[in-house]
């Protein structure tokens, strides 16, 4: 352990040190990061470019006492090494370990979970109105970055903020990017206040040498301070801020302790509500990340702590390329087709599309609902709309999309990532609440591909409808394999028929859980069940082929890599219901409860989604409908008994039953 580092595991220890000591520690932070962040991957560069800044604020404010709320909370890594969690980064992000994010069972310090983007300015408000309300005065600290105040929400807050005398300090963390370069009349404004520094220190150097002057010096000062609004505009145009009503500081360099400390105490003193703009650099000290052009290595994989190459690459296709290919080749054949993304043009796929089309191409910034309605308004003139997003953000868009989309019946294509368990970033980042979420949308379309020809057609397709909204959903694990359809019946694809008639259990595979279904379904057939495997691919609205094979089965068993409640699986026991087939369904998903992070194959062994889970349940399930094998028989392997729980520990809410 370095000399510095050592000797911190509280904000108190931060205050004991001198200057010498600080820049040290400030080198040292930046070297344990890349050291553990290089072996377990996360957000690396936001981190780098946030160690002076999140020193300064824990030797200021007071710390859980005086909460500092992170938004997003992906830059939080420094925060958590001051805070005593400093020996468990060997864990960080891993299953059982450390979150990336913050955490309110890890520490007090941590006041906020994590949380989705341009949030912890509202947060903010609500403590400090609490505060008020029980009459104690203490500042709240919400750290916000420069893309996410491309959010509304963020300016909803202000507007608040601003309006009260309640002492909230805004520190913008302003490095001039989200994931890719901010963008919008907002990442103007600030990178206008960074290339003209120095109304700050002008100002006091007026006030200092006027105060000095008896009598005519403080009432001249005042008299001056009608020109402060013009000083101000030529120094630094920050008005957009004071117009708020709120005080401005700045802008601060985010790597010098001591401009930072002296920022932050003056806004701490103040006691109402101020806004300090610190400029900083994502990555900042560690030269592959400074250079790393994307992103300044936003967030990495296992990587070389040395050279900052990712190590253990995989050289499969992955999901978000061949949406990426298929965009292209649509873009290429249609000029109407045209790209919208939320600061996230590369990780969803977008780059390519923009570099060719950029006249087609917008990002709006971390404004999903702006994008949901911004596109329904293209759709309205004639365009068609891909809005690529990963799958847990557009939650926030689902009142856009159900009103300003659907109820319009316009023709926009949503494009969700990630869909599904995605494991190491956390319950905030899991995009498993969609397919739920999508099912009671009028009119919807919704694709749930398994491989990459599905994908594909599926993209297809959705470009072809016009008067409705349509949704592709894919996941973040590697492509899948080819899973082949053995025929096809009408809009259903069947992957596997018995050998022998009639079907005692019919498996409706969801998606991406073809594979994991099919393995499963050997281990039913092994247990003397007669087991066809279908795939609708398209889920919304369900193809009318359903009934017909369903009225096959004895069982019919769903599988989805959603959650549960309100999920395909219902919707088609729903279905066959209202047909009045009497056939018993029951469904296979995710619990509705906030999965812990973790490996995305732990994750789903803890929602049951295994193919031994799936096996067990269903044979169970059947067994008590038809009679016949026990369960046991399907898990005889080591594999199940060792990783997979028994049905008793599994969530209580991740099936349901219809007979």
């Amino acid at each position: 352990m370095s000399s510095v580092l050592s000797q911190v595991s509280c904000p108190a220890d931060l205050r004991r040190l001198n200057s010498a000591q600080l820049n040290s520690l400030a080198t040292e932070v930046r070297d344990f990061l890349v050291a553990k962040v290089s072996k377990t991957g996360g957000h690396l560069g936001p981190n780098l470019g946030a160690v002076e800044l999140t020193l300064a604020l824990h030797r200021v404010f007071d710390s859980p006492a005086e909460p500092i709320l992170f938004d997003t909370g992906h830059q939080s890594y420094v925060h958590k090494i001051v805070t005593g969690r400093r020996d468990a980064f060997d864990s960080l992000r891993q299953t059982d370990g450390l979150s990336g994010y913050p955490s309110r069972a890890e520490s007090p310090h941590d006041w906020i979970e994590n949380s989705h983007a341009s949030t912890a300015l509202s947060y903010a408000d609500g403590l400090a109105k609490a505060f008020d309300v029980r009459g104690d005065q203490r500042p709240v600290v919400a750290v916000v970055g420069d893309g996410a105040l491309t959010g509304g929400m963020c300016w909803e807050a202000l507007n608040n903020i601003a309006a009260s005398k309640r002492p909230v300090v805004v520190i913008v963390n302003d490095n001039g990017r989200s994931y890719s370069p901010t963008i919008g009349g907002l990442a103007e404004h600030l990178a206008g206040l960074r290339l003209r520094p120095g109304y700050e220190r002008v100002l006091k150097n007026v006030k200092g040498t006027l105060g000095r002057t008896p009598v005519v010096g403080p009432p001249l000062y005042d008299a001056l301070h009608g020109f402060k609004r013009g000083m101000k505009d030529l120094l630094a145009p920050q008005g957009m801020f004071e117009d708020l009503g709120l005080k401005y500081l700045g802008p601060v360099d985010g790597h010098d302790l001591a401009s930072l400390e002296h920022a932050f105490t003056l806004a701490r003193q103040f006691g109402a509500p101020v806004l300090v703009h610190c400029v900083t650099r994502k990555g900042y000290g560690y030269a592959p990340a400074e250079n790393h052009v994307a992103d300044q290595m936003h967030a990495v994989g296992v990587i070389d702590p040395k050279t900052g190459e990712q190590l253990n690459r995989t050289p499969t296709r992955s999901w978000t390329k061949v949406f990426s290919d298929e965009i292209v080749k649509l873009g290429a054949a249609r000029h109407d087709i045209v790209a919208i993304t939320a600061a996230m043009q590369d990780p969803v796929g977008l780059s390519a599309f923009a570099a060719q089309f950029p006249e087609r191409s917008f990002d709006v910034g971390i404004a999903e609902q702006h994008a949901l309605t911004s596109a329904a308004g293209m759709a309205a003139a004639g365009l068609h709309p891909f809005v690529a997003l990963y799958a847990t953000f557009l939650n926030r868009a689902f009142d856009q999309l159900l009103m300003d989309v659907a109820l319009h019946r316009a023709g926009v294509t949503i494009v969700l990532d990630r869909a599904g368990v995605t494991g190491e970033d956390g319950p905030s980042h899991n995009g498993m609440w969609d397919l739920a979420m999508l099912g009671v949308v009028p009119g919807i379309h919704l694709a749930a591909p398994r491989d990459e020809a599905t994908l594909r057609s599926a993209l297809q397709v959705a470009a072809r409808i016009s008067d409705a909204p349509s949704v592709v959903r894919y996941p973040k694990t590697p492509l899948s394999d080819e899973v082949p359809a053995v025929r096809r019946l009408g809009e259903v694809d069947v992957l596997r028929e018995p050998d022998l008639d009639p079907v005692d259990v019919l498996l409706i595979s969801v998606g991406t859980m073809a594979g994991d279904v099919l393995e499963a379904a050997g281990r039913v057939s092994g247990a003397g069940y007669r087991v066809r495997v279908i795939d609708p691919r398209w889920v919304a609205p369900l193809p009318s082929e359903l009934l017909r094979l369903a009225a096959d089965a004895q069982v019919v068993v769903t599988v989805e890599d959603g959650i549960v409640v309100n999920g395909v699986g219902s919707r088609i026991s729903q279905l066959l219901r209202e047909a009045d087939l009497k056939v018993a369904t029951r469904e296979l998903g995710i619990p509705p409860e906030f999965l812990d992070h973790g490996k995305v194959a732990d994750v789903r062994v803890r929602a049951g989604l295994t193919p031994q889970n799936i096996a067990r349940r269903t044979v169970e399930f059947a067994a008590g409908v038809i009679g016949g094998s026990e369960a046991s028989s399907v898990a005889s392997d080591s594999t199940s008994a060792s990783t997979s729980p028994s049905p008793s520990e599994l969530p209580a809410n991740t099936e349901q039953r219809h007979d």
